[in-house]
């Protein structure tokens, strides 16, 4: 069992699912771990390290092997996410980002869309995107006010999208835009990033995720053919949810997860290398208990998510337990990596810590706020009901054998909801 395994999470954990964690630890200790100083300082994105893990075929995780995907489900995109995140939070977000853009397609995408695109995001030839958030409205998704209009067989987009992740990287945006009034008034569009209308403001450095790029893509006037449609004219708010709460969520909380296991990491051994009073840091009483209670975050993080994202992959309705592995998961991150600083004092105001605590703050907001998570959840312990989009995903086999390669079962083209019931 190793350091990132416990009794608890290695009820889920195949053999295939430990070769793959050592496969990915192994490339991101040997061609991430080089590249991160330099992202740290340039503060740029690295496109070209985006390319070289995009041609591993990580962001094919979840696609069905018959368009050249991997097909081995959530809990192993968990674990790439999770390992490239101990090295890099930005490369762990890069991959999170285009899993996320590739789920629109693999789940609302017509024949001709999946055909034509999910080969290329297989093989790493394609970094698609979702773009949604506006400047206005944030996570109040019905207020945008990007738009959209038929003219003969095209549609002609407008508007600003903002913290795009792979903003500057990704080669397919799937941009939700209104096409009409209310909630039936969202449409979704897949928007290739060279085709003309499509501009992207310069890059912004943020506090952290040094080296991926989060930001704004403008579109104006820009003619998309009919055939760009995701789904149906009217359903770009179940685009929008759906993948924010199958994917978005539980790649976020995997994200949290990596930085969470460096943090632990790196504390624990600078407790045990800096010598305090005679002895090793580590020694000291209140030391010794402040790593105790990151380690006990660390594991119950870790059990949560893995938990939630088995159960995604079983079929089973886990809409709920996706929203508290992402909300605990990061509200425990948060309070580990002030813990980290604390053990580190004013050497943690340079070199790794610094960094993993800068990073630990951009996974808050995505996919909705803890304020939202706790808010949904309340509602749970009420009694008031909902849809669960996990209760329109493909019902796949446990466990998932990465070896053999286990076709992922494509999800119903139409996800019939409650229109009264969605989420933030």
């Amino acid at each position: 069992m190793t350091a990132t395994t416990t009794n608890a999470t290695a009820l889920f954990l195949t053999d295939e699912h430990a070769a793959l964690r050592a496969k990915v630890r192994a490339f991101a200790e040997t061609e991430v771990a080089p590249r991160v100083a330099g992202m740290e300082t340039s503060r740029l994105v690295d496109g070209d390290l985006s390319a070289l893990i995009a041609r591993q075929g990580w962001i094919g995780a979840t696609v069905d092997p018959a368009f050249g995907g991997m097909g081995v489900g959530h809990l192993a995109k968990t674990l790439i996410i999770e390992e490239l995140s101990r090295v890099s939070g930005a490369m762990g977000a890069m991959v999170q980002a285009s899993q996320l853009g590739t789920a629109k397609i693999i789940h609302h995408g017509s024949k001709k869309q999946q055909t034509t695109w999910l080969p290329r995001v297989a093989a790493g030839e394609c970094l698609p995107t979702i773009a949604v958030t506006e400047p206005g409205c944030g996570s109040h998704v019905l207020g945008m006010e990007a738009a959209g209009h038929r003219d003969g067989d095209d549609y002609v987009l407008s508007g600003r999208k903002v913290y795009v992740g792979n903003s500057h990287v990704g080669d397919l945006h799937g941009v939700v835009v209104r096409t009409g009034p209310g909630s039936r008034g969202l449409s979704a569009f897949l928007v290739e990033a060279d085709r003309p209308g499509v501009s992207l403001a310069p890059h912004q450095p943020a506090m952290g995720l040094h080296g991926f790029s989060f930001g704004e893509v403008i579109l104006d006037g820009c003619r998309v053919p009919a055939d760009n449609m995701i789904g149906e004219e009217g359903d770009g708010l179940d685009v929008a949810y759906s993948s924010s709460v199958l994917y978005g969520r539980p790649n976020l909380a995997a994200v949290a997860l990596g930085i969470h296991q460096a943090i632990v990491e790196h504390s624990a051994a600078f407790a045990q290398e800096r010598i305090r009073y005679g002895r090793p840091l580590a020694e000291l009483s209140t030391i010794h208990q402040r790593l105790g209670q990151m380690q006990s975050r660390l594991m119950t993080a870790r059990t949560l998510l893995y938990t939630a994202v088995h159960q995604l992959d079983c079929g089973s309705l886990c809409d709920d337990d996706l929203m508290n592995a992402k909300y605990t998961g990061v509200e425990m991150l948060l309070d580990t990596a002030r813990d980290g600083m604390r053990i580190h004092a004013a050497a943690g105001l340079t070199g790794p810590m610094d960094r993993f605590f800068r990073d630990a703050q951009h996974v808050y907001a995505p996919a909705g706020t803890g304020d939202i998570q706790l808010h949904r959840l309340g509602e749970k312990a009420l009694g008031r009901t909902r849809s669960q989009w996990s209760g329109h995903h493909a019902h796949r086999p446990a466990p998932v054998r990465i070896a053999t390669r286990v076709p992922a079962p494509r999800a119903s083209a139409a996800l019939e909801t409650n229109r009264q019931d969605r989420e933030d």
